[in-house]
């Protein structure tokens, strides 16, 4: 990938959930949030080479956009098989045109998965749906690696900054989005609603 535009519009072309399951806040991950992430990532030597976990991966577009700035290997990690085998086709279709480092599947619930990473990253439940479903996903991170990307709601700011702590890590970065949440249940009535979202750089 020669700069961040050309990553969000490869990313854009990937499939998407086909039956997202709305008590798992199954929302799309916008492309040009992704991007962002991952780029940001990429300044600060956190991608290329590295051994990244994508935790609730579901169709795959973190992990891949991490496999596409040269990631070393990626587990994407994902309980809805359905999901992940729509990763695995964006995944083919990636192969085609770009030659990606490792890859591997696990159709797990992200508490179960413990092999150790040097990065991990993640845009998880908010937990508005089930209650705490965020903050399984942090600490996981928390414990199979040192560098943690991980997008939440920013109204949960004292409580992500109170769990790093509680960890042994520290925020180094954070970033503010403007996060569409493209319809893709039946009770949206608006294609595109906005919900204030930033992006976490949480190391140990």
């Amino acid at each position: 990938m020669k700069s961040k535009k050309q990553l969000a519009v490869t990313l854009q072309q990937l499939k998407n959930f086909s039956d997202p399951k709305i008590r798992k806040e199954q929302y799309a991950t916008d492309a040009d949030v992704a991007a962002d992430m991952l780029w940001e990532a990429l300044m600060q030597r956190d991608i290329d080479g590295k051994i990244v976990a994508d935790l609730g991966a579901g169709t795959g577009i973190l992990g891949l956009g991490a496999l596409l700035l040269g990631a070393q290997k990626v587990f994407f990690v994902e309980e809805n098989e359905a999901a992940l085998e729509i990763a695995k086709e964006n995944l083919k279709l990636l192969e085609e045109e770009y030659e990606l480092g490792e890859s591997i599947f696990i159709v797990d619930k992200v508490k179960h998965f413990n092999e150790k990473v040097e990065v991990v990253i993640e845009n998880p439940p908010f937990g508005t749906k089930e209650k705490h479903a965020d903050k399984i996903f942090l600490e996981k991170a928390f414990s199979i690696a040192s560098i943690v990307y991980s997008l939440h709601k920013t109204e949960t700011k004292g409580f992500i900054e109170a769990i790093t702590k509680d960890h042994g890590f520290s925020v180094a970065g954070f970033k503010e989005y403007s996060y569409p949440l493209k319809a893709s249940f039946k009770h949206n009535r608006k294609d595109v609603g906005r919900v204030s979202v930033g992006l976490w750089i949480l190391k140990k």
